[in-house]
């Protein structure tokens, strides 16, 4: 099971990155949990300076923007 975090303190972007990530997964038929991170210190703790941003199983993919569903599904498979 893939696990995708989704960074961010809940803004538009961070929202439409959950969205485009989920669709993503369901597209490519994967089984995932999608966690949302809004603590500031868990921010951090990945190096992450801007929001939004995506971690697949504990890698971040990208910060700082909405990558497109083909981008995210080659991220995340």
């Amino acid at each position: 099971m893939k696990k995708i975090e989704i960074l961010g303190s809940g803004c538009p972007k961070c929202n439409k990155l959950e969205e485009v990530s989920r669709k993503a997964a369901d597209e490519l038929g994967i089984e995932y949990e999608v966690r949302k991170v809004k603590d500031l210190n868990k921010i951090m703790e990945y190096g992450v300076m801007v929001t939004p941003a995506l971690v697949v199983d504990g890698e971040v993919k990208v910060a700082g923007r909405v990558p497109s569903l083909e981008d995210v599904k080659g991220l995340i498979k």
